[in-house]
């Protein structure tokens, strides 16, 4: 039996199917536009005369990887290809700019930035991305500091020097910095004179040693690098903080220090909700006299994540005392940092006892990872069951195979305040 053949499309069939784009409401074009990558938008012009250049109203520009892939090794080459579509586009452009990213894995060492960020400067411009991957840190162009209606900013590896004349910017709700330069005056005079400011990201920063955070709507804070000191003020509404900070060696070796970093850390941070401390950080806070409880206890935290050498006295001491300051507590995760641990350290000393004065009435899920399966970490899990009397469930996941069999039959025996506290070894 033969197969039936399709006959060939008329030119008239093409011609309706052409049609079809051609009237297609503005508003639909409009929204098939804005989901194509920026190269493909262009072309779109090619489909019919109401399609031609009508990429050059839109309002989002994103110039990166996913949208602009060149066939070629040679970094002159996609160099000069990524700047010619770049400044095609903003030449033909009309219309507003809201959003412009510039994030491509192979841009480096491109002057153009200056007239690009010129050419924007014009535009009431609300999102400005630029991620320099390669190469040494770009010198951020001056007239940047004059879009006053950013709302989001996120540089990377740029150098960030505002002119003298900058007041902040009026309308800034989210700032995320990474592996940027600038003098602590600057960082200090952009944060609190952005009073709007709601998110902030700061990784992997010089030039600035002292965060001094003045931002009165900050909701969320995530930093990591290298510090001398962290000071909060005027942070209320901060409510989710994720710190994974190193202090530098003059930090750690302060003459007859008293003050407790871990006091003075929370002293503003009276509505936190969720706290990731990470790395070093814990190390910082245990420095001083650590307290039995926090004067400004920790009311509405919720999750609370801690990196800590369950080995370290003053560890263990700075985090028993975040803990019986946050009774709200329902999520606990503990991060065993592995270490050289201090001879004759035993967190039986600091939690014998406890149970009769200290309790985590809504603390239902824990997860501890990495443990080696030593004496003060078992101590330590023992004191959480036993403090804990609506706990649902603890997850433990040691840091080697080889400690799994003895570390289980250890974790079965200890006692626990609640009837449905489940232990759960996980394999590593």
């Amino acid at each position: 039996m033969k197969k039936h053949r399709e006959p060939p499309k008329s030119h008239c069939q093409s011609q309706t199917e052409l049609d079809k784009f051609s009237n297609l409401p503005g508003h639909v074009i409009d929204q098939i536009l804005s989901q194509l990558p920026i190269r493909d938008a262009v072309r779109t012009s090619l489909l019919s005369t109401k399609w031609r250049y009508r990429w050059s109203t839109l309002s989002n520009l994103v110039f990166d990887n996913q949208c602009l892939s060149f066939n070629s090794q040679d970094q002159s080459v996609i160099k000069n290809k990524l700047v010619n579509v770049i400044d095609h586009v903003l030449l033909l452009h009309t219309g507003p700019i809201y959003k412009f990213k510039l994030s491509h894995r192979d841009l480096t060492g491109i002057t153009d930035i200056d007239k690009w960020i010129l050419h924007l400067s014009r535009s009431p411009i609300r999102e400005f991305v630029l991620e320099i991957w390669k190469g040494q840190r770009y010198n951020l162009h001056s007239r940047l500091f004059s879009c006053q209606h950013l709302i989001h900013l996120e540089l990377f590896n740029c150098l960030v020097n505002p002119p003298r004349t900058f007041q902040g910017f009026k309308n800034l709700k989210s700032l995320d910095l990474q592996h940027v330069t600038m003098t602590q005056e600057n960082f200090e005079t952009l944060i609190s004179n952005c009073s709007l400011l709601e998110r902030l990201t700061l990784m992997n920063f010089n030039g600035f040693t002292h965060l001094n955070i003045n931002a009165p709507r900050l909701l969320f804070f995530d930093v990591g690098g290298y510090f001398d000191d962290i000071t909060f003020t005027n942070t209320s509404s901060l409510a989710l903080i994720s710190i994974g900070l190193y202090a530098n060696e003059k930090v750690e070796k302060r003459p007859n220090q008293n003050a407790s970093n871990l006091v003075k850390f929370f002293s503003h941070l009276t509505h936190i909700r969720r706290l990731e401390i990470q790395s070093y950080f814990l190390k910082f806070l245990a420095s001083g006299d650590v307290p039995g409880r926090l004067d400004h206890p920790c009311a509405d935290l919720g999750y609370l994540s801690i990196r800590i050498n369950l080995g370290d006295f003053a560890e263990i001491s700075a985090a028993l005392c975040l803990l019986r300051s946050s009774l709200s507590l329902q999520e606990l995760e503990i991060l065993a940092r592995p270490e050289e641990h201090s001879p004759g350290v035993s967190c039986l000393d600091l939690c014998e006892g406890e149970q009769q004065f200290c309790s985590f009435p809504q603390l239902r899920l824990v997860k501890i990872f990495d443990i080696s399966g030593i004496k003060p970490e078992l101590e330590f899990i023992s004191f959480i069951l036993l403090a804990s009397p609506a706990l649902e469930k603890m997850v433990i996941k040691p840091a080697l195979v080889n400690e799994g069999m003895k570390m289980m039959k250890d974790l079965l025996l200890l006692r626990r305040a609640s009837v449905r506290a489940e232990v759960i070894y996980v394999d590593p």
